[in-house]
């Protein structure tokens, strides 16, 4: 009997109305998920930009360890640019940076980083002068912020 009845189903298709009712059902949950989907999606990129930004910050105070010198990190926007030596120091070029030094965060016509700054990591990894930046998403003023403490220690809230 359920062979047959589904031999019938096979054999006429949907209706129109069947039909009907799946696209209702399929633009309402649209609809109803959108306005989700792109709150995620500016939470998730600005906290993608705020690692990023902890990252660049990081691989200074990495670059202080490793050299056994001073570094100074300045943050200008968007553009993040290394200094061995101190912040009158040489511009440090290697991985992740382009020709003239500079880490750029990598959506920044998404992302606005507070007035910038400089962090200075000694010898040892500590930060002589801390800071804070403040990573907003102007789409919907949503902010992120990443603090270096005087430990060196670097991390997003």
């Amino acid at each position: 009997m359920v062979r047959e009845r589904l031999r019938r189903v096979d054999e006429r298709g949907f209706t129109l109305a069947e039909l009907m009712i799946v696209m209702v059902m399929i633009g309402v949950l649209s609809i109803v998920t959108t306005p989700m989907l792109l709150s995620y999606w500016r939470t998730s990129t600005l906290g993608a930009g705020a690692r990023e930004l902890a990252s660049a910050i990081n691989l200074g105070r990495q670059l202080a360890i490793s050299r056994n010198t001073t570094v100074c990190v300045e943050v200008n926007g968007t553009n993040i640019q290394m200094r061995t030596g101190g912040c009158a120091g040489t511009i440090w070029t290697g991985p992740g940076t382009d020709s003239a030094g500079v880490v750029r965060v990598s959506n920044p016509s998404n992302l606005q980083v507070s007035a910038g700054g400089s962090v200075v990591f000694t010898n040892l990894g500590a930060a002589s002068t801390a800071g804070t930046f403040t990573i907003t998403n102007p789409a919907d003023g949503g902010t992120r912020s990443v603090v270096v403490a005087a430990s060196g220690q670097v991390r997003v809230q």
